[in-house]
């Protein structure tokens, strides 16, 4: 029997051609045939989850071109990292609705560049609301792979995320498993939160090519389990249980000899892995092609190798590319 194809998730959208996490960008991936799109959720002031990148905003705003807020710029640690912007989480809901989208890359993205300043951000009730509308207009099911982003950092500001997930899943009708849910994060510990608190869905443990989860590190500094370790048979041994999956940077599947999907799929896990972008910037070396790091190498062939795994589930930012591509 042939394998079947993973499931093609638009990541943020269809970013490779409108701004990431706007209207547009959800919109046009719905309708170029995704699975499911992935919105990363982080919090305002007021306690309104928005649907962007990082919850420093200066590179997918126009925050910078508001004079009104040139005092919220400031300097952040977020998992452990310095930060300079301007963060959500100094912001109303009001405040941000004024703001309008940039596109994150545009030495890169040019074309997408070009609707930078049209659109509005978007909370994640907004995401879900498009989702569902689009399920009906395109007459399939679609599915939201919603990422958490920075729990511990927003836990230790004094905004809980979980249970504003929860809210939101409830009063959007995405919580009681009626509708294709997945749900998350590169910290364990808020996925085990929602599970907790009745969230149906596929809880997936996002996996880094290195270094540790920040709450794990928070907790228990480098006694923490790597990264590394957690794909490795033990590591996913102990996922067993607390989690439906994991998904990798992709550069660890195209590692030669590696065996992650075997060892997960053994365990009963999914594995997904992100991202799959045509750009010679994102691929890597022996892939890559002439016409510099906006032109597309040769992605068909990287993707090969990821098809060739047996991986679940492929996170795209051209979703036309990947509907081809992995259903063929």
């Amino acid at each position: 029997m042939p394998r079947k194809s993973p499931l093609v998730i638009g990541h943020r959208g269809a970013p490779g051609y409108r701004p990431e996490h706007t209207r547009s960008s959800y919109e046009l991936a719905l309708a170029m045939g995704v699975d499911a799109v992935e919105p990363d959720v982080v919090a305002t002031k007021d306690g309104v989850l928005v649907v962007r990148h990082e919850n420093e905003i200066s590179g997918t705003t126009d925050v910078a071109a508001h004079p009104e807020f040139a005092d919220r710029r400031t300097t952040k640690r977020v998992d452990g990292e310095a930060l300079t912007g301007w963060f959500t989480e100094d912001f109303t809901w009001d405040e941000l609705s004024i703001l309008r989208s940039r596109e994150r890359l545009p030495e890169v993205r040019l074309s997408s560049a070009s609707f930078d300043g049209a659109q509005a951000i978007l909370r994640l009730v907004d995401v879900l609301d498009i989702v569902r509308e689009g399920s009906v207009e395109h007459g399939r099911e679609i599915g939201v792979v919603l990422e958490v982003k920075h729990a511990t950092y927003f836990e230790g500001i004094g905004i809980s995320l979980a249970p504003l997930i929860e809210r939101d899943l409830r009063a959007s009708g995405w919580a009681d498993g009626e509708l294709p849910l997945v749900i998350e994060s590169f910290e364990s510990t808020v996925l085990g939160q929602l599970r907790e608190r009745g969230i149906s869905a596929s809880y997936i443990y996002l996996i880094e090519a290195g270094g540790r989860p920040y709450d794990q590190f928070a907790a228990h500094g480098t006694r923490a389990r790597t990264y590394k370790a957690t794909v490795e048979p033990k590591g996913l041994d102990d996922l067993v249980g607390s989690v439906d999956g994991i998904s990798v940077d992709k550069k660890m599947l195209l590692a030669r000899g590696n065996t992650i999907v075997a060892d997960a799929h053994a365990r009963g896990l999914q594995v997904f892995t992100w991202t799959c972008r045509p750009e010679n910037r994102f691929l890597t070396a022996e892939f890559r092609g002439a016409g510099g790091k906006e032109a597309y190498g040769d992605y068909e062939a990287e993707w090969g190798v990821i098809a060739r795994s047996g991986v679940d589930g492929v996170f795209v930012d051209h979703p036309d590319l990947g509907v081809a591509f992995f259903r063929s």
